[in-house]
């Protein structure tokens, strides 16, 4: 059986009212409580710069929600999708009001999704940028033009969005650590019915042009604007030859990653590197997603990461708790290190766990890793990316 799913990475109020009025949000802040805050830290002796990446997250922008951030010390956000269309929500004023309700909070509004999200094709907020149908797409590339600047004005440094046409696909889950559900994708267990998506046939070269027709429009308004546009792969990739219901995902493989970042090069154009979604595309992502990271972000290509993690390969891998995967994620946060990498780190496709339906534990557990990561490597001398290179 085959799956397509939503983004569906952050959790809702509910679930956040409940973590902060029960014991595993007392837990984690009493472990938070016993790290220094940066303000705090004593010098750094010579060689041993500190480490600029934070916590982050993507969740909805609730007063409940930024409550609970704040306490679990999550200081830096891309928020909720403000709305589907070009409205109210995406004026400069109602942007500012969401960056200004969220800085209230003392969080820090870090970047906002625009409606170009992982929905499959028939869900899609602007199917017409995807589908490359004109006069659609030309109306809807205008009305993201008008978003990036209102964002520069309101403050706003960064967007992040997705130039999908099949959304997140998934095979049944499986079980994993304790019990929990992992997400999992197997190619040969995914049924491809029909055999043929609403957008018909999409050949590499038609999904190329889409992608450019678009960068073209959108890369210089943000230049004009100084906001960073961070664009997610293609979750999963699929085989480069038979590619997945009619659709090759050229934004499934490193190589294609490569060739979007030269399509328009700026530094306003990058990537929201889901380090999940790209070990999927390696054969060896132990030992191969390290290089990948210090190839993107010695570019500067990295605006924003997803650090996830995951057990097995390209076209067979389910997704884990962050300490429970093939990747040494102590490693993977040394090389961002490494390359200078000073955005967000953020939680993506947490395990489900019984009785924890919507994520919330997951979630708390996740940040404090993640937290507990970055001092780790605080500490540590920093390495020089180049002499690393391979």
């Amino acid at each position: 059986m085959t799956a397509t799913s939503r983004e569906g990475s952050g959790l809702d109020r509910r679930a956040f009212a409940r973590l902060a009025g029960g014991g595993a949000l007392a837990a984690c802040a009493a472990e938070l409580r016993g790290e220094s805050t940066p303000t705090a830290a004593p010098p750094s002796p010579r060689g041993r710069g500190r480490a600029l990446m934070k916590v982050g997250t993507q969740h909805d922008s609730s007063d409940e929600t930024l409550a609970v951030l704040a306490a679990l010390g999550v200081g830096h956000i891309c928020s909720r999708l403000p709305s589907e269309r070009l409205d109210e929500h995406w004026s400069v004023e109602g942007l500012t009001r969401l960056r200004e309700r969220v800085e209230s909070f003392g969080i820090q509004l870090d970047m906002v999704p625009l409606p170009l999200s992982s929905h499959y094709i028939t869900q899609a907020e602007m199917p017409g940028i995807m589908l490359g149908k004109s006069p659609e797409r030309d109306r809807e590339i205008d009305d993201v033009c008008r978003m990036i600047r209102n964002a520069s004005r309101a403050g706003i440094p960064a967007l992040k969005y997705n130039m999908s046409v099949l959304g997140v696909v998934r095979t049944e889950p499986t079980t994993g650590r304790g019990g929990a559900r992992y997400s999992t994708f197997t190619y040969e267990k995914a049924r491809q019915e029909p055999p043929l998506t609403e957008a018909g046939p999409v050949p590499p070269e038609a999904y190329w042009e889409r992608i450019t027709y678009f960068l073209d429009r959108v890369v210089p308004v943000a230049e004009e604007s100084k906001v960073r546009l961070a664009c997610h792969p293609h979750d999963p990739g699929m085989p480069h030859d038979r590619g997945y219901r009619g659709v090759h995902t050229v934004l499934g493989s490193v190589d294609g990653l490569k060739r979007f970042v030269e399509i328009h090069p700026s530094p306003y154009h990058g990537l929201n590197f889901c380090q999940g979604t790209i070990a999927e595309m390696l054969d060896d992502p132990g030992r191969e997603i390290f290089d990948v990271i210090r190839y993107f972000g010695l570019r500067k290509k990295i605006f924003n990461v997803h650090f996830r993690n995951i057990q097995g390969r390209f076209l067979d891998f389910r997704e884990t708790f962050i300490d429970d995967g093939d990747v040494d994620m102590l490693e993977a946060l040394r090389v961002y290190r490494e390359v200078g990498y000073d955005g967000m780190l953020m939680p993506d496709h947490v395990p489900r766990i019984a009785g924890d339906a919507e994520g919330a534990q997951a979630f708390a557990y996740t940040f404090g890793y993640i937290k507990a990561l970055i001092r780790a490597v605080d500490g540590e001398p920093v390495r020089a990316a180049q002499e690393r290179l391979r």
